[in-house]
């Protein structure tokens, strides 16, 4: 049976807004379909309420003509008024014939116009000459014409009771349809939420393990596989890149590590040879030394020390950074750790005649007490190494907005313009340097960049009048960006 193949994060991100489009676009169909039709029923009832009315108006102003008429024909015997009369009793009748087809369902409505048009043709019956000059027959016939006008006043109040009642009605479906589209949009956005939330919870768990991943690489822990096994097709892709990328960073620093040690080997086994060497030659083994052979045995001593710690560096700083952030934090006395790397450095400042002073004060930091102590270390080292004889440094600590500040002040020719922005890298040393000096190695900066970076912390190198001005900053762990 073959497997099914999972939607990659496009295609569910796609699918995610075409279903809640649809949603959305169907309730906005059934709204607009619903404000179409309850449109349509307003105009209807609209166009249903003038007629009506103008029908009940017709009828009321036929019955009175007609009455009118009637009068005059019995006062004057004129045969017009007679037509006239007639003709009005006929278009009354029409209009309650009108009113009876539409005027709706009302039973009091209906009623009335039935009786209307009982009485209606009554009083047309009643209109033959020889009937209506007779004197009973004349008072039956507006005793008829009286009920008409009270009819016709029933009429038009019932039919002003229907045309409310058709007005609730349409409110009444109104409503209805404004709840039932309020209800599909509850339940669109609703579904469009849990759509949302599925799609979040689904996502969260592979980019979680990709972001620790990422985060493990960065600290240079190589030895776990990445394997991103639930979520979108293209995450586990990246899973499987990020874990071919973990390969090979494993490879290259085991090559690194190899080249490393192979060529610390290769050097060490002739610099032990020429140590011995020229050890013998200084303890005049071979023979007693002239003056002049004195001074090259000097030189080769000088310079056979000097590769020594070279190559000693070379390798500190090559497991500094396989180190540099696996960091022990413990609460630290900042003021406490720098006086202890002054007092370790005691006899190198006193030999130069040099006063090292610390002011200032500082809250308990989290940090790592040896990373830190060889960053103040290397920073005293190199104040001592470039100050005059008789000179002063000072390390000043402070506090200000959760940051532990750390000021390292000389009075030594201080950094050449050229160099101050690439002082803080591998292998770079100043302009200015001491005269008659050894010349470093110019990793000691570069191993204290990195130890601040692990702490959260940065270094920068300030302008000052005379001397070398540092300063280290330090954040307190809850500001430290993640």
């Amino acid at each position: 049976m073959p497997t099914l193949t999972k939607p990659s994060f496009r295609q569910l991100l796609l699918l995610a807004f075409v279903l809640t489009a649809v949603l959305l676009s169907a309730t906005s169909l059934r709204a607009l379909s619903t404000l179409q039709r309850v449109a349509t029923q307003a105009r209807t009832l609209s166009d249903a309420a003038v007629r009506q009315t103008e029908a009940v108006e017709r009828l009321n102003e036929r019955t009175q003509l007609f009455e009118r008429s009637l009068r005059q024909y019995l006062v004057l015997d004129d045969a017009s008024f007679l037509m006239r009369a007639r003709q009005s009793n006929q278009d009354a009748a029409d209009a309650v014939r009108w009113l009876r087809t539409h005027a709706g369902s009302e039973p009091a409505l209906i009623a009335a116009l039935q009786d209307w048009a009982q009485i209606g043709g009554m009083v047309e019956a009643g209109l033959a000459r020889d009937a209506i000059h007779d004197q009973r027959r004349q008072a039956v016939l507006f005793e008829h014409i009286a009920r008409l006008r009270s009819l016709n006043e029933q009429i038009a109040q019932e039919s002003r009771h229907e045309l409310d009642r058709r007005n609730s009605a349409l409110l009444d479906a109104l409503d209805h349809e404004r709840q039932t589209i309020a209800i599909m949009v509850a339940v669109a956005v609703g579904i469009a939420a849990l759509i949302a939330l599925a799609l979040a919870g689904w996502l969260a768990r592979p980019l979680a393990k990709i972001e620790s991943a990422i985060h493990r690489l960065g600290e240079g822990r190589l030895d776990t596989p990445i394997a991103i096994r639930r979520g979108p097709a293209d995450l586990r892709r990246l899973g499987v890149q990020l874990d071919w990328l973990r390969q090979r960073l494993a490879e290259l620093d085991a090559e690194k590590t190899r080249f490393v040690s192979h060529v610390s080997h290769e050097l060490k086994t002739p610099l032990a040879s020429l140590r011995e060497g020229v050890a013998l030659l200084e303890d005049e083994v071979p023979g007693v030394l002239n003056t002049g052979q004195r001074e090259v045995v000097d030189i080769l001593a000088s310079n056979v020390a000097a590769l020594q710690r070279q190559i000693e560096d070379l390798l500190r700083y090559h497991s500094m950074q396989f180190s540099a952030r696996a960091l022990v934090r413990t609460p630290l006395d900042l003021t406490a750790l720098i006086g202890s790397v002054i007092e370790a450095q005691r006899l190198h400042w006193l030999a130069q005649s040099l006063t090292v002073a610390l002011d200032g004060e500082a809250p308990v930091y989290r940090g790592d007490a040896d990373r830190l102590g060889a960053v103040i270390g290397n920073l005293l080292s190199n104040a001592i190494r470039f100050s005059p004889k008789g000179g002063r440094i000072r390390f000043v600590l402070a506090y200000r907005d959760a940051t532990t500040m750390i000021d390292c002040i000389d009075q030594g020719p201080g950094v050449a313009e050229a160099d101050a922005e690439r002082i803080f890298q591998p292998f770079v040393q100043g302009e200015r340097q001491p005269g008659g000096a050894r010349r470093g190695s110019g990793l000691g900066l570069s191993i204290v960049n990195e130890y601040l970076a692990a702490h959260g912390g940065d270094i920068a190198l300030l302008p000052s009048a005379q001397g070398a001005h540092f300063r280290i900053e330090l954040p307190d762990e809850t500001t430290e960006t993640t």
